[in-house]
Parts: structure tokens; C-alpha cells; sequence
């Protein structure tokens, strides 16, 4: 993490963390993890972990010379978590992997947010980068994602999920009421990635996802 940080710090990234933090050990699910959030050049937030021994995949701990390994999740922010697990668990079918309630100084500095304390919730698929649903139980202040946005717009951030059953998620979806952006399922003409099929839609606190089918 500390190499990590100064090379941020060399190329003159924006702190969205006041530094890096390490969490505490008495948060049994995350204690020991250090992490440190920064902006890009369009104000989108980012992430750097470090995982201790017994925390985060294998594939974090391997011998290697790389500084940064890879992508471990995309992390959103969700009003009830209840709700957005009905939409990623049960309508997009990923996978309960944990939860840990974070809260505490180390929390507050990392979100740069006073009295943070967050229910976070971790899914996943059977492969590739997981999601990590953010419920602030304080402060309940959040800002709610703009009506009227569009994919145009520069804060539009959206998580991509292959399916094999595109239709079979349209469904579920459908049958949650989920809002759709896409009338459905269309054809695709990414032909280099070799996605035929696509849908795309808004969880329950209106982020947008696509899924897509080979």
C-alpha cells in the first residue's frame, strides 16, 4: 500500500480518502485491510486495496512484481440493501459472499464522510470482479441519482454482467419492476468482444448495468 500511495502521489491523483487507512481489527470480516479511495480525471471515485493474510482472493497474494494486480469489485452505493439484493441476488443471480458493518475513525477518514458507519454487502458471480453494496446508516443524507441522467452524462457509471440466459434475467427483472433503459433485449454488433445480445437497466437506486450475451 505504501508504494502504491506514493505512486499515486507522483502522478498527482485527487484524494477522495485523507490517506490511506487500515481498518481495525475488531471488525472481524475487514480488520487489517487497508484501503485508500482517489478520483480520475472525470471525478469518478477509485479504490486501492491491500488484503492481510486470510482476507481477499488468493489470486492478491501471489509472488509477483506488478504493483496493481487487478480489478476485486465495483463498490455502490445503495439506500436499502434489501432492496438491491432482490435485484442483484435474486434477479441477476449473483452470490452472498459477506457483510461486515463498518464505522469508527479509520471509516470516517477513508469516505471522508463524518459519522460513517456503513453496512456493506459483497456478491458475487462465479467469476470475475465482484459487488459491494454501500448502505450508509449514517449519515442518511445521500444525494438520489439524478432522474433525467443519461448515458452521455460524465458521472454515468455502469457495471457490465454476461449472462448465459439473457432472456431468463430479462425476465426476473421484469417480473421485479425494475426500470429498463433499453426496450429489452437487442441485438449488439460488438462483434470483437462477441456479445450478440444486450439489455440494459437501473437497479433499484437507478445505477445503471448492462447485461450482455455471447
Amino acid at each position: 500500500m505504501d508504494r502504491a500511495y506514493h505512486w499515486l502521489r507522483q502522478n498527482k491523483v485527487e484524494h477522495a480518502s485523507t490517506g490511506p487507512q487500515t481498518l481495525p481489527e475488531w471488525n472481524k470480516n475487514a480488520g487489517g485491510i487497508k484501503a485508500f479511495y482517489f478520483k480520475d480525471p472525470d471525478q469518478h471515485a477509485l479504490e486501492i486495496l491491500w488484503f492481510p493474510s486470510g482476507k481477499g482472493d488468493a489470486k492478491w497474494h501471489r509472488e509477483t512484481p506488478k504493483l496493481f494486480l487487478g480489478i476485486d469489485h465495483t463498490a455502490i452505493v445503495a439506500a436499502d440493501t434489501e432492496a438491491s439484493l432482490r435485484f442483484y441476488r435474486d434477479g441477476l443471480g449473483l452470490k452472498q459472499v459477506g457483510e461486515s458493518e463498518n464505522y469508527g475513525v479509520e471509516q470516517e477518514h477513508l469516505n471522508s464522510v463524518f459519522g460513517a458507519r456503513l453496512r456493506i454487502t459483497a456478491l458475487r458471480a462465479a467469476s470475475g470482479p465482484g459487488v459491494e453494496l454501500l448502505e450508509y446508516i449514517t449519515p442518511r443524507d445521500g444525494r438520489p441519482y439524478p432522474a433525467d441522467a443519461r448515458a452521455s452524462d460524465l458521472f454515468q457509471w455502469h457495471t457490465n454482467f454476461i449472462s448465459t440466459d439473457i432472456r431468463g434475467a430479462e425476465g426476473r427483472l421484469r417480473a421485479g419492476k425494475f426500470s429498463f433503459i433499453s426496450p429489452g433485449v437487442v441485438s449488439l454488433s460488438d462483434r470483437l468482444a462477441e456479445f450478440h445480445q444486450g439489455l440494459s437497466v437501473r437497479d433499484p437506486d437507478g445505477h445503471a448495468l448492462r447485461v450482455v450475451q455471447k
